[in-house]
């Protein structure tokens, strides 16, 4: 297993997580334990979890493995979030001190531990003031509840304005950001991966098979079957379809990561989760296998390394185009002008 540090800190960890949102609710407490061992196994550490995952129950399960294993909590690295309702309160929402100095607490007992490695804004809250936040996970630093900070789902001003007042409040600053990232999902490299590169924050990527789209059981023109993910939620899993599965570009990214599987005797979900893995500024692609099964081949790919001819063919064919202006040609032209003379 790679190691790499946190963002600035110092704090090293497996290149690959294992995320957990399936605990508790599509992976029993049993299967739960087989896939921890398993991870640590193979010289895991980050593990990642949230508050709202089956309303707290992966936390208490990945409590109760921390307490049931010897030595357990000194190698690994817990990180867990909060913003999102856990209680029908008016205040059991949101990046307010209230809110979260409850869920950080709810968090702690569930998890059995008296620190969280990494304390993570689950998304942005346009109504509580940054500086609040920034407070309130400074001093939970300070009371060692917290070893640092993280932000998941926010967009690339808002993680600059993080980092920003941050440092002009001398209050801890976010060593990682966590959004959705994949070969049919690359819209982050417009603005979060460049916030990232410019301010030293690291990259954990979630849903690196796109819903499991990337690992190839979905087919062209055939609705999701019996034992997928999205057949488990009908509703849901149509909508996703209907997003996905008409969009020719994505069928023709399935065809190139397989082409790639094919040639390198590898599982499509492998390549996949190593074209994620050496995309800059990333630190950590979190897994979320529902079996032990997937676990085993999403651990796999940790040992696979791109060739430059592989890479540039996936780049190229889950290129989405650039968007209008500023993004476009006309806007990077703009951008990349050179200054001559003190004029563009």
């Amino acid at each position: 297993m790679e190691y790499r540090l946190l963002g600035l800190s110092g704090c090293a960890v497996s290149a690959l997580a294992l995320g957990t949102l399936t605990f508790g609710n599509e992976t029993s407490e049993d299967d739960a334990f087989a896939q921890l061992d398993r991870f640590t196994a193979a010289g895991g550490t980050l593990i990642d979890t949230a508050d709202v995952y089956a309303d707290g129950r992966s936390e208490q399960i990945i409590g109760h493995w921390l307490a049931s294993r010897a030595d357990a909590r000194e190698r690994a690295v817990i990180a867990t979030k909060a913003r999102f309702p856990t209680a029908d309160d008016p205040n059991g929402h949101g990046l307010s001190r209230r809110h979260l100095t409850a869920a950080l607490d709810a968090s702690l007992r569930r998890l059995g531990t008296e620190t969280i490695d990494l304390y993570q804004l689950h998304g942005w809250d346009p109504l509580t003031p940054v500086e609040e936040t920034l407070r309130f996970l400074d001093d939970a630093a300070r009371a060692g509840k917290i070893g640092y900070a993280g932000l998941s789902n926010f967009l690339g001003y808002q993680l600059q304005k993080y980092v920003d007042l941050a440092g002009a409040h001398g209050l801890i600053r976010p060593v990682t950001v966590q959004p959705q990232y994949n070969l049919m999902a690359r819209a982050v490299e417009w603005e979060i991966v460049p916030v990232c590169e410019a301010e030293g924050l690291g990259l954990l990527p979630w849903s690196p098979l796109a819903s499991g789209w990337l690992t190839g059981k979905y087919r062209r023109g055939e609705p999701p079957g019996e034992g997928t993910r999205l057949s488990d939620e009908m509703d849901q899993g149509m909508r996703i379809w209907n997003e996905r599965g008409h969009l020719e570009r994505n069928w023709q990214i399935l065809d190139a990561v397989r082409k790639v599987a094919e040639d390198r005797g590898a599982s499509m979900s492998q390549v996949a989760i190593a074209w994620v893995l050496a995309r800059p500024a990333v630190r950590s692609v979190i897994l979320g296998a529902r079996t032990l099964a997937q676990l085993e081949d999403n651990l796999a790919a940790g040992e696979l390394s791109l060739a430059e001819d592989e890479t540039r063919l996936l780049d190229a064919v889950s290129d989405p185009g650039a968007p209008d202006y500023p993004y476009g040609e006309r806007g990077q032209t703009h951008r990349n002008r050179r200054i001559s003379g003190g004029r563009f």
